[in-house]
């Protein structure tokens, strides 16, 4: 489980492209400071495990053809800049909310609107994810712990990705994640809140 809080900014140094999966090795200093064998880490919101870690400030990990089909991991390339947080310890704070690591689907930015001390950022999302976000709950985008600050659909958008979310970004967000500088057309990783999967899941079953 994680939170959300993204504790470091990391590099993608390897790439080894098989058939039907993927080994990454990653450059994050402070994340490899304490890791072993089979520890989770998210990377850019995806709980990986730990294969080896190399060279002491980096790890490398095995990407499954459900997790490259389901995320936008296989899009990254040697040098691409990703969130990096370790598995939550049983003592420490919550800061964000509820993380699995599981994503659900990926998203599209679409357009970013900067102020002078913070950002809105919009994000299309699909049809399926839409009914789990609700204005002023938390949701996942690149493993960033966000709160959902507007709600809305575009007719003409993309089919299939016509609702949309907007999060506000600090200056903090901005300067140590990825989704401070990434593009409008960019595609994020997102998570819907696991209690509102539950809650659906239990309603209809019930």
């Amino acid at each position: 489980m994680f939170t959300g809080i993204v504790e470091e900014l990391g590099e993608i140094v390897a790439v080894e492209r098989l058939a039907d999966a993927s080994r990454l090795t990653i450059r994050g200093k402070l994340v490899t400071s304490d890791a072993g064998h089979g520890d989770s880490i998210a990377v850019n919101g995806v709980c990986l495990t730990v294969v080896d870690v190399v060279g002491g400030d980096s790890f490398t990990t095995d990407v499954m053809g459900e997790t490259l089909n389901r995320s936008g991991i296989g899009k990254l390339d040697v040098g691409s800049k990703v969130n990096l947080e370790r598995a939550a310890a049983v003592n420490s704070r919550l800061g964000g909310h509820i993380v699995q690591g599981h994503v659900d689907g990926t998203g599209t930015i679409v357009s970013r609107d900067p102020q002078e001390n913070w950002e809105v950022v919009r994000i299309a999302l699909p049809d399926a994810l839409a009914r789990y976000v609700v204005e002023k709950g938390s949701v996942t985008v690149d493993g960033i712990s966000l709160t959902v600050s507007g709600l809305g659909v575009d007719e003409a958008g993309e089919p299939g990705h016509r609702d949309w979310f907007e999060v506000s970004l600090i200056p903090t967000t901005r300067e140590l994640t990825t989704l401070g500088t990434a593009p409008v057309g960019a595609t994020v990783n997102l998570e819907a809140d696991i209690i509102a999967k539950y809650v659906e899941r239990l309603t209809q079953r019930g």
